[in-house]
């Protein structure tokens, strides 16, 4: 036995399964840990052979069975059966780095012809065993096959122009279903199948081509190299269409953008041209607009074969990769709205990466851990890295520590098929392949499309001039299609005829195209977005067809119209009975059981808090009919144990979500605790937000500090994404705010960033100080006109979640709409010598003073909505305080933070007279760390407001 163990501790590295299936049982024999099995079965087999599974006795006798000394001495193998176990070493070793050996580089001169790792000398098997038959159990179909057939499939499987990466998946099943695909024989392609390629392949290059040689020197970030994405594509889109998926979402960076607008959205060429000629009307610019290779596009891809479907490929700013989890919350949104059962994904995402992003920006990483989340998940996403084996000017030496670009994706176990891109047969192979295996998974696939990059990383950039060895290779590399028209030709499969008349047709499109455009680039005249001889066919930008057109700066700083957001009583209470009756044999946990108590309580109390405000605004929502989703880390329980929308059983654990027990016809809620991120978090709800204008969408960060990890979000998203692209959202952000001496990392939302960002009415940002105007400002959100409806960044408080001071009464919900200012209805006009006016949470510290210190010359006036600033009722409020009567700002943050700088300017002309600003000094942090220290300077600025 020591001899079979040898075996087992020689193989260790391996750290893999071999799976024996027999008829009726599945082992999977871990080599280096569980050779104890091994020794065990072969123990059983020596004294009795039929004590074992058939598919142990195959293994230890094979062909060549044992003979009867071998049989009773327990100290020898047979040297039949020890090479069957390095056989069944060699095929596991082979699954697992058998992509090492793969010919996927284009660039590479000549094949990876062996690794010492898969070499069968390192097995202890020679050349004298190549034509010794070995039982393999199922590979490749077969029960038993020589050793030099096995070799054969190993390597057209696994060391082909593909390496698929796949042995580090859990899950048994899913491996066993990649095995079988690659093992199994596959035909080549038929001819129509290659007439598709080489069309799609003509296309993508007539198009480059023909972009470089009309608009030298213009910047397109062309596929040249990588035409065969485009041939991926189809045939992902081709394969949808097949199985019934409704439709395709494409989020991509730069790199072949325009290819795909034109190749598969159908965005037709006069329309592209046009965009080259920058023969656009200023004055009919949606906001600024943005350069071509960011726009998006939706359309209808058309198969050769005569098959449609809906695809769009989503807007996306330079941050590349950022668009990842934009696309994933335009589709759970689309999904959501065209499912028609639990659990069907209707929707199919594809995000296009380039490999030093996807290696390199952590907002992959994040995207791709939501996968199988709860409130994230879409089905499986296929993700295509296009691989220039480049970035900008970086090589992967520079650019990653991982061998490969696409490692990070291991980290979800999902399937990674390494492909070469100048075989674009084995590229369509591995497109349905991946689609496949989503659709039986509902996971994540990753697709290599290793290539390379014909020109720089824009057409005005030599590459030569970091990498000249890699670009002298590219110089003398004929094209893609060239190479595989080429070897159709050999073949005997078409005609040199043939394919120079296809290339010609196409580029006399491209040329009819552009002397249309020509003709129409008089600015103001746009050509029709028609998709190449389809006359039906529009491909329209989401939200141009409601856009109107507006020049930069015509529109107003001006709120949209108020919409009717009180409620009834009986609504109210309607409401809080089910947020507060959980069913008889549920067990709300005691430390929670009297929050809930006290929630209903205060309708009659008049003393409804912030949680119960929000409480009612949502519930009261989902009667109208609309839905909401909130999320955010721990926004389920709320950070500061303050909303417990869903509560958990204190026995069993099971959660209940009482606001979805409101009855019919309300609509759904849908409340989730997200990952720990808040880029990607927040990137999805955006998302989300674009395809489900009729829901109340909500993000909430654990602390409003935490938003700016999410910075790019809200920078090329949020406050801009309606002037580039004329998206309209309206993601409604909560980042509780205010200094309380909790440090600078938990009291500032960082409120001066967001206004910074305020223009032409872009977004709106409040901070109220009343749970009442806060449970307004939510339905005013939901319920305006949608043509109207912007983002909305609400400074929620944490200290006033339960101050008692900052309540509101039922009256106040029942009765009348969010306003913008809160007069001081306290405060005696004509003997009024002094108006603070304040934001938030500071208004209470300064009435608390107000009335200690009994002066009664001051008011205080509450500015509720920063942006749009209401400059007309702050002015008609201020207008009843005598002229002579100082006017100061007064906020908690320093002076160079907070709101100050832009509503300084604005309080000022409202005012009509000089301002003042009372605030901490200057600082590089918001916050100071110590509470004693923070008390300190509180009380120091609340005093000096009244002097």
């Amino acid at each position: 036995m020591c001899c079979l163990y040898g075996i087992f501790t020689c193989l260790y590295y391996l750290s893999g399964c071999f799976s024996v299936d027999g008829m009726t049982q599945s082992y999977e024999l871990e080599f280096g840990l569980n050779e104890w099995l091994v020794e065990e079965q072969h123990e059983r087999f020596l004294h009795d052979p039929g004590s074992v599974d058939q598919a142990w006795r195959d293994l230890f006798t094979s062909s060549a069975p044992v003979t009867e000394r071998e049989r009773h001495d327990s100290g020898t193998v047979s040297d039949h059966a020890v090479k069957a176990v390095r056989v069944a070493a060699l095929i596991h070793a082979y699954r697992v780095r058998g992509h090492l050996m793969a010919d996927t580089d284009p660039l590479t001169a000549e094949r990876r012809g062996s690794h010492p790792e898969l070499d069968i000398m390192a097995f202890g098997l020679g050349d004298e065993d190549l034509e010794r038959t070995f039982v393999v159990d199922g590979f490749a179909g077969q029960v038993a096959m020589s050793l030099r057939d096995v070799l054969r499939v190993l390597r057209e499987s696994y060391c082909g122009t593909v390496g698929t990466q796949y042995m580090h998946i859990q899950s048994a099943e899913e491996r066993r279903w990649v095995q079988r695909r690659i093992e199994s024989p596959r035909p080549g392609a038929d001819r129509a199948e290659q007439l598709q390629i080489l069309y799609r392949l003509g296309a993508a290059e007539a198009l480059e081509t023909f972009l470089h040689t009309k608009y030298v020197g213009q910047k397109r970030y062309s596929l040249e190299g990588g035409e065969s994405a485009i041939v991926l594509l189809d045939a992902l889109l081709h394969r949808s269409i097949k199985t019934g998926v409704k439709e395709a979402v494409i989020g991509m960076a730069h790199r072949g953008r325009l290819n795909v607008l034109a190749n598969i959205v159908g965005k037709s060429y006069a329309e592209m041209f046009h965009e080259f000629e920058d023969a656009v009307d200023i004055r009919s610019v949606q906001g600024s607009g943005d350069v071509k290779y960011h726009l998006g596009a939706e359309g209808t891809y058309r198969a050769l074969n005569g098959g449609t479907i809906a695809v769009s490929v989503v807007a996306n700013p330079s941050h590349l990769e950022i668009v990842g989890p934009v696309a994933q919350g335009v589709v759970r949104a689309k999904q959501e709205m065209a499912a028609d059962g639990a659990g069907t994904f209707p929707v199919l995402p594809i995000v296009v990466h380039g490999d030093a992003a996807f290696a390199g920006q952590g907002v992959v990483g994040e995207t791709l851990n939501m996968s199988q989340l709860p409130g994230y998940r879409t089905g499986g996403t296929v993700h295509i890295v296009i691989n220039n084996q480049l970035g900008f000017t970086t090589s992967p030496t520079y650019g990653r520590t991982s061998g490969y670009a696409t490692d990070a994706a291991r980290t979800i176990e999902a399937p990674i098929f390494h492909v070469n891109g100048d075989d674009p047969e084995a590229v369509v192979r591995i497109a349905r392949l991946a689609f496949d295996y989503r659709q039986a998974f509902h996971k994540d696939v990753v697709i290599d499309l290793i290539c390379y990059r014909r020109h720089g990383h824009s057409e005005v950039d030599d590459p030569s001039i970091t990498q000249p060895a890699m670009y002298d290779r590219i110089v003398a590399r004929p094209s893609v299609r060239k190479l595989y028209a080429e070897a159709l030709i050999r073949r005997g499969d078409i005609s040199e005829r043939q394919v120079e008349g296809a290339l010609r047709d196409y580029r006399e499109r491209l040329e009819r195209a552009f002397v249309e455009t020509q003709a129409l680039s008089a600015p103001g005249r746009s050509p029709a977005r028609v998709a190449p001889g389809d006359a039906e066919d529009t491909a329209v930008a989401p939200g141009d067809a409601e856009d109107t057109a507006v020049a930069p700066g015509d529109v107003e700083d001006t709120a949209p119209p108020q919409a009717p957001t009180a409620i009834t009583e009986a609504t109210a209470r309607q409401v809080i009975a089910a947020q507060t009756t959980p069913p008889q044999d549920f067990t709300v946990h005691p430390r929670v059981l009297p929050q809930l108590r006290r929630r209903a309580a205060t309708l009659d109390a008049g003393t409804i808090d912030w949680a119960t405000a929000e409480t009612l605004a949502i519930g009261s929502l989902l009667l109208d009919g609309v839905p909401v989703r909130l999320s955010g880390q721990d926004s389920r329980r709320g950070t500061f144990g303050q909303r417990h929308v869903v509560l958990t059983d204190r026995h069993t654990g099971v959660e209940y979500t009482p606001l979805n027990s409101l009855g019919a016809p309300a609509a759904d809620f849908a409340p989730y605790d997200s990952m720990l991120s808040e880029l990607a978090a927040l990137a999805f709800e955006y998302g989300y937000s674009l395809t489900r204008p009729d829901a109340l969408v909500l993000w909430e960060a654990q602390f409003g500090d935490f938003a700016n990890g999410a910075q790019t979000v809200v920078d090329e998203y949020i406050a801009s994404s309606e002037q580039k692209w004329g998206q309209r959202s309206g993601v409604t952000l909560l980042l509780p705010h205010g200094l309380e001496g909790q440090g600078p990392d938990h009291s500032s939302g960082r409120i001066e960033r967001f206004l910074q960002l305020c223009a032409q009415g872009n977004m709106s940002v409040a901070m109220p100080s009343l749970p009442g105007n806060y449970f307004h400002l939510l339905r005013q959100q939901a319920l305006g006109a949608r043509e109207r409806r912007r983002p909305l960044v609400v400074f929620t408080p944490k200290s006033m979640l339960r101050l008692k001071a900052a309540t509101s009464t039922l009256t106040e919900l029942t009765t009348g709409g969010f306003r913008a200012v809160l007069p001081d209805e306290t405060a005696d006009a004509a003997r009024t010598r002094r108006v603070l006016v304040c934001s938030g949470k500071v208004f209470y510290d300064l009435d608390a003073h107000r009335r200690n210190s009994n002066l009664p010359d001051t008011a205080i006036v509450r500015v509720e909505r920063l942006y749009p600033f209401p400059e007309r009722e702050l002015g008609a409020e201020l207008a009843r305080f005598p002229a002579d009567a100082e006017v100061r700002w007064v906020q908690e943050e320093p002076e160079n933070q907070g709101a100050w700088s832009f509503v300084g300017p604005r309080v000022r002309r409202s005012a009509n007279r000089p301002i003042g600003c009372v605030s901490r000094p200057p600082a590089p942090a918001p916050a100071v760390g110590s509470a004693r220290r923070h008390a300190a300077e509180q009380k120091d600025l609340v005093a000096s407001a009244f002097r």
